[in-house]
């Protein structure tokens, strides 16, 4: 079984590296095709949904939240007032940066570690390795991959290689 650091932070990393390279992809199919960026960062998939830049910061969200937490530090908060792919882009920045400060010793014993977090207007308990496993890293994702087929759905040539962030090749 994986350490929660190695289950959590390099994962996180990779994905939000990918999803800034898709970022970088949207806002080169908006210039080339002439289309209003905000189209694309407004965009969901149904109305009930988020857009495109709420699951950007959802994603993010959950990086730090659940890396803070299972670190026993304090849960940065940053302000949802992105409204461009550079501030989107610089979101995704600041929260990897924040997770290369993390070491893997911070997230030892983490796993049965208590935690209780409010979600909307619940409170769920978990240990460390339910929170993480069970329901960090599916909401994490669900955000990375809902972002990926909003712009998908919206005429991006994206592959899951680029979801993947796999090098060419691979």
């Amino acid at each position: 079984m994986p350490s929660m650091f190695d289950a959590s932070v390099p994962v996180f990393q990779k994905h939000l590296e990918a999803l800034d390279g898709i970022l970088d992809k949207a806002a080169a199919h908006a210039e080339a095709k002439k289309i209003d960026p905000a189209a694309l960062l407004g965009a969901r998939l149904f109305p009930d949904m988020w857009a495109l830049t709420r699951q950007v910061q959802g994603a993010g969200d959950f990086a730090k939240n659940v890396s803070a937490r299972l670190a026993d530090l304090p849960v940065p908060a940053y302000e949802d007032t992105e409204t461009t792919f550079p501030e989107l882009k610089a979101r995704i920045a600041k929260t990897l940066a924040f997770l290369a400060t993390i070491k893997p010793e911070q997230m030892v014993g983490s796993e049965t570690k208590g935690f209780t977090i409010k979600a909307g207007p619940n409170e769920m308990t978990f240990n460390g390795q339910d929170y993480l496993l069970g329901f960090a890293m599916p909401n994490f994702f669900f955000h990375c991959t809902t972002a990926y087929n909003i712009l998908r759905h919206n005429g991006l040539d994206l592959s899951k290689r680029e979801y993947m962030r796999r090098q060419p090749g691979a």
